[in-house]
């Protein structure tokens, strides 16, 4: 520096004004801040990509699961105080959104081909694609009909049918391949009306826009009384598969969460809404 250079003169003083050595001084501190912010700048530009930025994660959640996913967001963020958004709707259409590039941490389908298909797209880090839960289908009619099977939907007064869009939603599938098993996909085209996901079709039945719903059993919890499952003999088993996103911005937190689904704290919710737990599907 300056005056180091000043004092190692040897055999000779040199005499430098008072008002000339508080100018060399200042322009010396100026010169050091100048370097130490170019240097902060260049570490903290090398360390960006690798900060975690946990302040919250997006989690994209088939409406069938919604409200044992509700239960485990909560339990999630008391655990680690990292806040859950969960985006609730059809599985098809939260994989064209994630497909399109939305700003989602994890996926929570209730598929598994939806998830696969985003992992082999690179969408989705194929390493954290697992079944989280299998679930049931039922027949939730209107308050004060009772349907004991099936076959009961091809009465005189049943008049509507609700079932999600099959061409988005899982359950919306298994309904339809479990009215075709039961000869009755043909005799109820004029009958059904085809839900945006299996909440609006639960809607339908509770408010009673429609007579009969096919939904998932833990949309259907609410109701008094019990209600009639549908064999599962009847369509494809209904495994829910989760991943996480490969653009999520807190990889790790997203990880932490989709392990939470499948541990055994997760588990038991799912299992207090009626899903049953992957090892349950006999494949």
């Amino acid at each position: 520096m300056i005056l180091r250079a000043l004092k190692r003169r040897k055999g000779s003083v040199v005499t430098v004004p008072e008002a000339e050595l508080h100018a060399t001084i200042q322009d010396v501190r100026s010169v050091a801040l100048f370097s130490l912010l170019i240097l902060l700048g260049s570490v903290m530009g090398c360390a960006a990509p690798a900060v975690e930025r946990p302040e919250g994660l997006t989690v994209s959640v088939a409406a069938s699961v919604q409200p044992p996913f509700e239960e485990i967001a909560a339990a999630f963020t008391q655990e680690t105080g990292i806040p859950v958004t969960l985006n609730v709707g059809a599985t098809g259409s939260l994989a064209q959104q994630i497909a399109s590039g939305a700003p989602v941490d994890v996926f929570a389908a209730a598929n598994s081909e939806d998830v696969e298909s985003l992992a082999k797209a690179g969408q989705v880090a194929a390493d954290t694609v697992r079944p989280y839960a299998v679930g049931l289908l039922v027949i939730y009619p209107r308050a004060g009909l009772t349907i004991s099977t099936l076959e009961d939907l091809a009465r005189s007064d049943i008049k509507r049918v609700a079932i999600a869009n099959p061409e988005r939603a899982p359950y919306g599938v298994a309904a339809r391949e479990a009215l075709q098993a039961a000869g009755l996909w043909d005799a109820l085209q004029d009958r059904l009306i085809l839900a945006e996901n299996v909440g609006q079709a639960y809607q339908y039945a509770a408010s009673g826009n429609v007579d009969v719903a096919l939904i998932p059993l833990a949309l259907a919890l609410d109701r008094h009384g019990p209600v009639q499952l549908v064999s599962a003999d009847l369509h494809r088993p209904i495994v829910h598969a989760l991943g996480v996103v490969a653009t999520s911005r807190s990889p790790r937190a997203a990880r932490a969460f989709a392990d939470f689904v499948s541990s055994p704290a997760g588990l038991k919710i799912l299992e207090a809404y009626g899903y049953k737990a992957p090892a349950d599907t006999g494949e």
